[in-house]
C-alpha cells in the first residue's frame, strides 16, 4: 500500500463505527467512511474537541452538525500549493488527501521529462490535480460535468497563480470523442471516475461496466510519446489488480504500478482509501 505522508496540515485522528476524524488545519471534522467497519474504543463526540459532524439520514443524503463556528471555507497546504477545504453537501471537503500519493508521483514525472507535456485532466472535481500537474509545468485541460466544481477548480488555480490550465465543464466521454475528431493529442491523462453517475442527456454511468470501454476510448487521444496514463479509484471492492489488468490489455505490458492507496492514523493503522493504477512510458 502507498501512504500519503507529505501533509503538514491534515491528518486522520482516529478511525471506527463507521467514521473518520480528520484534521484540516485548526478544524475537526467527523465524517462517515464505508471502509472502516472495525469498532473504535473511543468516543469522538465525548474523547475529542470536534467542530463538525456530517450525520447521515436514513432516508438518503445527510447533513453537517455544528459544534463551533466554522468559517465556509479556509485553506490548507500540501508543500507549496495551497487548496480550499469547503464542507459541502454528502460529506465532501473538496480535497482527497490521499490523492497526495499520485501528485507526488505526476509531478516527478513531468519534471523529469525535460518536455513540454500535455495533460488530460478527467472528471477533474475541484482542481487538485490540475493544480499539481501545472505547478509542475504542464499544460493542463481540465474536464469536469459539474459548472460548481469547475468553478471551485478555478479557485484553487487562481490562489496558487497558477495560468496554464484550461477548464471545461463538459461530459468527460463526449469532449475525448470530439477530441478525437479535432486530432487533438495528449501526453498524459488523468481520470478519478465515480463510482456511478449519470451524463449530460440522462446516461446512466457505472463504474464496473463502463470504465474497460472509457479507457480504451482515451488511448484514442494519447500522443505517440506518451508519459503516463493513471487511473483512480474509490470504488468498494474493485482491486488495485483490476486496474492493472486494464492497463495491461490496453496499452500493454510493462512499467504499470498498481497498489491500494492510504492514510496514516494515529492510532497507528492505515485507513484505505481505494486504488490506483499508472501506466508509465520511459522517456
Amino acid at each position: 500500500m502507498k501512504l500519503a505522508i507529505d501533509w503538514l496540515d491534515y491528518k486522520v485522528l482516529a478511525t471506527g463505527d463507521g467514521e473518520k476524524l480528520e484534521k484540516w488545519g485548526n478544524y475537526t471534522l467527523l465524517r462517515p467512511d464505508p471502509q472502516v467497519i472495525w469498532h473504535s474504543n473511543k468516543n469522538f463526540l465525548k474523547d475529542f474537541n470536534i467542530d463538525a459532524h456530517y450525520i447521515r439520514s436514513t432516508s438518503g443524503g445527510g447533513a453537517w452538525k455544528y459544534f463551533s463556528k466554522v468559517p465556509e471555507e479556509w485553506i490548507i497546504k500540501w508543500k507549496n500549493l495551497s487548496f480550499v477545504v469547503k464542507p459541502m453537501g454528502f460529506k465532501h471537503t473538496g480535497i482527497f488527501p490521499e490523492q497526495a500519493v499520485n501528485w507526488n508521483d505526476m509531478t516527478k514525472l513531468i519534471k523529469q521529462s525535460n518536455r513540454p507535456i500535455k495533460v488530460l485532466n478527467l472528471f477533474a472535481y475541484t482542481g487538485a490535480a490540475s493544480v499539481v500537474c501545472a505547478s509542475a509545468g504542464a499544460n493542463v485541460t481540465h474536464i469536469d460535468s459539474s459548472k460548481g466544481m469547475v468553478e471551485r477548480a478555478k479557485e484553487n488555480a487562481k490562489l496558487n497563480n497558477i495560468t496554464n490550465i484550461r477548464f471545461i465543464v463538459d461530459d468527460c466521454k463526449k469532449f475525448i470523442e470530439r477530441e478525437i475528431r479535432r486530432g487533438n493529442f495528449y501526453d498524459a491523462i488523468i481520470m478519478d471516475p465515480p463510482s456511478y453517475g449519470r451524463g449530460t442527456n440522462g446516461e446512466m454511468w457505472k463504474l464496473e461496466n463502463n470504465l474497460f470501454d472509457f479507457v480504451q476510448l482515451s488511448k484514442k487521444v494519447l500522443s505517440n510519446n506518451p508519459l503516463f496514463v493513471l487511473i483512480s479509484s474509490y470504488t468498494t471492492g474493485l482491486q488495485a489488480s483490476v486496474l492493472s489488468n486494464i492497463l495491461t490489455l490496453i496499452f500493454g505490458n510493462g512499467n504499470i504500478d498498481s497498489d491500494e492507496i492510504g492514510l496514516p492514523t494515529d492510532e497507528g493503522i492505515v485507513l484505505p482509501c481505494g486504488a490506483r493504477g499508472i501506466k508509465i512510458w520511459k522517456n
